[in-house]
């Protein structure tokens, strides 16, 4: 089977893919045809394509999450490849492929990623920032096995929200022994905390986000995962106004540092400014590392990242 990352332009191809987005379009033709603007992806990345002239049939047989066979060429769209779609099928269960077989997933066991998480949490000696970590990752406990860290900017992939936080705790870590004035418990709590209420904000399967939930859309999870420190402070009786309590929705509400990312205020403590940083570069150099691994080996070029100014990236032959 013809793999996406090594599919060059003008290669004829035939192979099995997954569906991960799909939208029936128009051309600008008169009188104007419908099409299916489609991305298919296997484990190894995705790639943008065409089918030209959809029927009714067609329009009502393939849907995202949907496991298809494809004839296709591969051809050259404003310098950047592109599938044109010659026959499309549903994949039977004769042909022998699973859903498992075509996603991305963390380079890490989810069990094993959990397993760190929970670690690092155990090491959190002030009591109260203990329950209140412990209660927050109890909600999201099972989700966390496989939710993406984001729709598409980093880590969006099967248990890319896990290994983002293990990447954090491991770089959390490190600082903490560089600069002691650092309080250790408070950033790792705000490491484990700052994501957590992802997997409420979004609805994914197998590692692919296919749609923002409504609390996702009225809140987001900075304002949610704020709202779960309060709510376990309350059922276990931790005052409210504590600086423990302050410190921990600080640390959530400022660590995109601006109102344009979704934070309400920028970091104003130490170990604020510390999780805003390395959550800034896990995230881009995530952004980097996946873009390089799913662009087509023949390609130097990646698609451009707009978590990186929508620049995109070289790849050097050194």
């Amino acid at each position: 089977m013809s793999l996406i990352k090594t599919l060059n332009s003008q290669d004829e191809f035939v192979g099995f893919y997954l569906i991960k987005e799909l939208e029936i379009k128009q051309t600008n033709s008169t009188p104007a045809k419908d099409y299916l603007d489609i991305v298919l992806c296997d484990a190894t990345g995705q790639l943008p394509a065409k089918y030209w002239d959809a029927s009714t049939t067609d329009k009502e047989t393939f849907f995202p999450m949907g496991l298809v066979r494809v004839q296709g060429l591969v051809q050259t769209y404003r310098e950047k490849l592109q599938i044109k779609i010659i026959k499309i099928r549903k994949a039977t269960d004769d042909d022998g492929v699973f859903l498992t077989d075509f996603i991305r997933s963390a380079p890490i066991r989810p069990v094993d990623l959990i397993y760190t998480i929970k670690q690092a949490m155990d090491s959190i000696q002030d009591k109260e920032m203990h329950t209140i970590v412990s209660f927050c990752v109890k909600k999201v406990e099972e989700r966390l096995m496989h939710y993406p860290a984001a729709k598409t900017h980093h880590h969006a992939y099967f248990a890319g929200l896990a290994y983002h936080m293990v990447r954090m705790l491991e770089l959390g870590e490190f600082i903490c022994k560089q600069r002691p004035f650092l309080n250790p418990d408070l950033l790792t709590a705000g490491i484990i905390l700052h994501d957590i209420a992802k997997p409420e904000e979004m609805t994914a399967q197998l590692g692919i986000v296919s749609e923002y939930s409504v609390h996702g859309k009225l809140l987001g999870h900075i304002s949610m995962a704020s709202n779960w420190i309060t709510e376990a402070a309350i059922l276990s009786n931790i005052d409210l106004n504590s600086d423990r309590v302050l410190a921990l929705q600080h640390m959530v509400l400022s660590h995109h540092n601006s109102g344009e990312w979704g934070s309400p205020v920028q970091p104003q403590i130490p170990e604020a400014i510390a999780l805003h940083h390395i959550d800034t570069i896990d995230a881009k150099l995530q952004m980097v590392e996946d873009a390089l691994d799913t662009t087509p080996e023949a390609e130097n070029w990646t698609q451009s990242i707009r978590g990186l100014e929508n620049k995109a990236i070289y790849r050097m032959k050194l």
